[in-house]
């Protein structure tokens, strides 16, 4: 048995139901796929700063990794970059496909597998990705990211992170809205970092969701505003506190 080959095959076949699922979603309302930048940079609290950290956009070479239904594709496009993105699952490249036609941008969309990646050497200025490399082998993630990334280029990477035991209980024992997961994924933790130094060792990283977590169980906005702020002030005097964060964003520069 080849466990990678299993283990990719694995995550195939679930993000392709789920596609097929929000498929049905589109061909009801295909006015749904029209989105602003603002509903994807505001859908969770970590994706806007980590998107302002690749700066201006406009005359770039980006990549968006594991794009799954396409959003940032379209948002990067639309700040003028030139957009390439891939996907393992060929139903979500089917949905990203007609959001980027609905959006009025142009974005070349390839199926692919992380771990080989179908751009030469040095293709991209910028690489983004939400909630992909802890379904993938960092060691060969790393070095695939860092082979497509030009010299002076960022790749920023939004997580789930591991590092708190009453969150990973919580994960693994209740119900919750959209929880759903393969087989073999888990949050990134701290020797899964080691791994991705071995491409970037001047890694960074930053939490987020620490009280505000709670946003996944109780969607009150006064409340989860309230609680982003003391985050923030929170983060900022004890910055170890990031470990026991729901997310983490991560930040790899090809020097």
């Amino acid at each position: 048995m080849n466990v990678a080959t299993d283990r990719i095959d694995n995550e195939r076949l679930f993000h392709d139901r789920q596609a097929r699922d929000r498929a049905e979603t589109f061909r009801r309302r295909s006015d749904n796929l029209q989105f602003s930048d603002d509903d994807y940079l505001d859908h969770e609290s970590w994706i806007r700063p980590a998107f302002a950290k690749f700066g201006p956009l406009a005359g770039k070479s980006a990549l968006d990794y594991g794009c799954g239904h396409g959003m940032a594709a379209v948002v990067m496009a639309r700040r003028g970059a030139a957009v390439s993105a891939f996907d393992l699952a060929e139903d979500y490249l089917t949905e990203a496909r007609r959001r980027a036609d609905a959006n009025g941008v142009t974005i070349e969309f390839r199926p692919a597998d992380a771990h080989r990646l179908p751009f030469g050497d040095e293709t991209f200025d910028a690489i983004w990705g939400n909630a992909i490399l802890h379904h993938l082998d960092l060691t060969v993630a790393a070095r695939e990211i860092r082979r497509v990334l030009r010299p002076g280029g960022i790749a920023v990477f939004c997580e789930p992170w591991g590092g708190n035991p009453l969150l990973r209980w919580v994960r693994r024992r209740l119900p919750y809205a959209g929880k759903s997961r393969t087989p073999d994924e888990e949050p990134l933790r701290e020797r899964d970092l080691e791994r991705l130094r071995e491409g970037f060792p001047d890694l960074e990283t930053e939490g987020f969701q620490l009280l505000s977590m709670i946003r996944r169980a109780v969607r009150i906005a006064p409340l989860t505003a309230m609680l982003d702020l003391a985050d923030r002030q929170i983060l900022a005097v004890f910055p170890r506190a990031k470990n026991v964060c729901r997310y983490m964003v991560l930040t790899m520069r090809r020097e």
